[in-house]
């Protein structure tokens, strides 16, 4: 659980100081669309910083085996995604570097992977339960 509650813990942190940045140290000195795009970063982060916290009180709970090899690739896929998602958007918003807004949506996609992989586990572990 160590990394993990590590990784949501900075991520959480990070997306608290991005807004606040954001909001009270930049608002007069960015465009209204690089503002939103560091706000889209940082809810981005922060939910997703969530979401890796919960996946670390379940590799608590998870034997080594499938299901924890699946839960380990779906925190890296959200870490990833966080990594991608919000960064390039945090670096669009204090760049104007267009370059950029292309690594958003494969952050997306890794989010989403995440997710998916969520789902996957859920439905094997569900399978799991009706089985006995």
């Amino acid at each position: 659980m160590g990394p993990w509650l590590v990784a949501a813990a900075a991520n959480g942190l990070m997306a608290i100081a991005m807004g606040a940045f954001a909001a009270h140290g930049l608002r007069s000195v960015l465009d209204a669309d690089a503002l939103d795009w560091l706000d889209t970063g940082s809810r981005y982060q922060m939910w997703h910083a969530l979401v890796l916290f919960g996946v670390a009180l379940l590799l608590v709970r998870i034997q080594p085996g499938r299901h924890r090899r699946i839960l380990q690739a779906v925190a890296w896929a959200f870490l990833i995604g966080i990594v991608l998602f919000a960064g390039s958007l945090y670096l669009l918003a204090l760049t104007h570097i267009r370059a950029f807004a292309w690594i958003t949506p494969f952050g997306g996609v890794t989010l989403m992977a995440g997710w998916f992989g969520l789902i996957l586990l859920g439905i094997l572990r569900w399978r799991a339960t009706d089985d006995r």
